[in-house]
Order: structure tokens, then sequence, then C-alpha cells
């Protein structure tokens, strides 16, 4: 179902990027995907935040790194009805809270989490932004991976606070671990990639679906990105292949089958 008005609490609903460079993002995208962009609202207000269409569908929305340190990043969120009471279960489960939950005018309710295996990662309480309103189709979101050291604790806290249950499953080129939510695949759990250098958190990975994942790579190159891997098949999914925007916000792009 690609089009969608609202989710299950413990879906991922949301994505956002932060970047240093707002405009230079947005023209990146632009060219990449063609998205537009619309501002969401005052920008003093909202800090500068905006949202990315597709065919005139919210997609993900992208706003200015707000204080030193932090970093380029496409964030994942998840949708609940009960924003305060994810916040009791996150504390419970041996998390924090980075961004306790608060109003974001009459849009919905926000905050931010993280834990030691389980990542970083939003929640969303709907208002009137119901999430992305364009998923699993180019150029939209089309699945979101934790990658962590600590496969066993994350999942864990992940069916302790969220309801995702970790199921193993075979895709062909070896075992996958699905995150299901009443009997669908929602997310995934990894381990880290060969080579990931051992002070690098764990994190939630977002891909993007689109026609064709080597084509968008290059593509992604001309327009000033790189490549974290090369486009290969992965059974039962598609051709995926990993970038940094020039900007160094990590992600996916996803040729589906």
């Amino acid at each position: 179902m690609p089009e969608r008005s609202s989710y299950e609490p413990g879906t991922p609903s949301w994505v956002d990027l932060t970047t240093p460079d707002l405009e230079g993002a947005k023209r990146f995208y632009g060219a990449l995907f063609g998205w537009t962009t619309e501002s969401a609202g005052d920008s003093e207000e909202t800090g500068g935040y905006e949202m990315f269409y597709c065919r005139g569908k919210r997609v993900a929305g992208v706003g200015p790194i707000m204080q030193e340190g932090q970093p380029p990043i496409w964030s994942t969120y998840f949708a609940t009805d009960d924003i305060d009471a994810l916040a009791a279960r996150v504390a419970e489960f041996g998390g924090t809270a980075l961004m306790e939950p608060m109003d974001v005018f009459e849009a919905g309710r926000m905050a931010f989490f993280a834990h030691s295996a389980g990542g970083m990662f939003g929640a969303w309480q709907s208002g009137e932004h119901t999430g992305a309103e364009l998923v699993n189709e180019p150029v939209s979101l089309a699945w979101n991976t934790l990658v962590t050291r600590d496969e066993a604790a994350a999942a864990e806290f992940l069916e302790g606070t969220l309801g995702l249950r970790a199921e193993t499953q075979d895709f062909g080129d070896g075992p996958y671990t699905v995150l299901m939510l009443n009997g669908r695949s929602v997310a995934g759990l990894v381990g880290p990639p060969e080579g990931m250098p051992d002070d690098v958190p764990a994190l939630w990975g977002v891909s993007f679906a689109v026609e064709d994942a080597d084509a968008t790579a290059a593509k992604a190159q001309e327009l000033g990105g790189s490549l974290t891997m090369t486009a290969v098949d992965v059974e039962g999914v598609g051709r995926i292949a990993g970038l940094i925007d020039p900007y160094g916000a990590v992600f996916n792009v996803a040729a589906l089958r």
C-alpha cells in the first residue's frame, strides 16, 4: 500500500535528514530523486525544518544542524499512539530520552531516544502530520535497518518498547533478522559490516526505493556523493547500493523486486 494516511504503532512512519548545508541538501536530493521541498511553517518557529515531496506526497523531512557536534544523519521515527507511555517503556528497558516528549504545534508529538544496542531513533504521535504519505515505491522510503553489535540486547529492547519481535529469515544469501509487528515485517536488524570502526554506535539505516539502483548510485556520485557499497543483488529483495550525500549523511537505495 504505497499511499498512507496512518501507521500502526511500532511501524517506522517518518524519516528526516539533519544536514550542515540545508540548501545544498535540497539541491542534491532534488536532482537525485526529483523531490521538491516546502517549508513546515514559520522558519523561526520550526528551526528551518522543511518537507520533501514526491508527486505531491510528503515523503521525508530535512532540517539544519542545530547544535555543535551534531552529525549529518538520516533519522528514523516510529509511530506511537501514546508517546509518554513509550518514553516510560524506553526508560524501563535501559534507554534514555535525548528529547523528552513535546508538542510540535498541531502536527503531533515527538520524542527522541537512545539505547546502547537499539541506536538513536525518534517517535511520532500523529496529529495533523501523520507521517510519510508515500512509501515502498520510487522514490520514497522503503526500509529501515538497525545496525548493532549486540543484536540480542537490541531485540529485547525493541520488543519491550515498540512491540517488535525479531525473527531470523533466510533470503538465499544467508540469514537476516526481520523485525515483525503483528505478523508483518516492518524493519531489519543486522550486525556491523566488515570494516565498521569500533567507535561507531548502533544506528538506524534508511533505504529509499528507486527504479534503478546502479543508475541512481552513478548519478549520486555525479552530484558529489560517494559510495559505501556498490550495487549488489539481494535475493528476495532487489538490487541495493549504499551512498553518502555530499554533506556526510548515509543512506541506501534499493530497486525492489
